[in-house]
């Protein structure tokens, strides 16, 4: 599989909530950088993030357009997150049941394969502006 073919199924599995799949994805290793935060890493903390994320957000991403490297060893993917709120996340305003829509990006690396490198950014003040209100 090319590395956008990767990169899409990626998204797919997201979109439908097929989160086994997305880890199948991932190299053991992975590296996430997450947006405003530290880096996790190993395949088990990103499968550790899905499930919070899963129980606190639910999201599906429009206007997804991926670009790949020649050698497809690096990749990114601009979007459109559609999400409610649904449990306070530590830190954040308190949920219920709050809207948001705003763009976002994240960078790949790939190797054999398979997504070594996962970093996804997004504006956390607009966001945070959307769900206050």
């Amino acid at each position: 599989m090319d590395t956008k073919a990767l990169i899409t199924a990626y998204y797919q599995a997201f979109n439908e909530g097929r989160t086994d799949d997305m880890l199948k994805m991932l190299a053991d290793d992975v590296e996430h950088h997450v947006n405003e935060g530290g880096v996790r890493k190993g395949i088990e903390m990103f499968r550790e993030f899905n499930a919070h994320m899963t129980s606190s957000y639910k999201e599906l991403l429009t206007d997804i357009v991926v670009f790949a490297n020649r050698s497809g060893d690096r990749a990114a993917a601009e979007f459109v997150v559609n999400g409610t709120y649904l449990k306070t996340d530590e830190g954040l305003p308190e949920a219920n049941g709050q809207t948001y829509r705003l763009p976002a990006g994240t960078f790949f690396d790939v190797k054999g394969g398979k997504i070594t490198r996962v970093t996804t950014y997004y504006n956390l003040n607009e966001w945070t502006r959307q769900v206050v209100g």
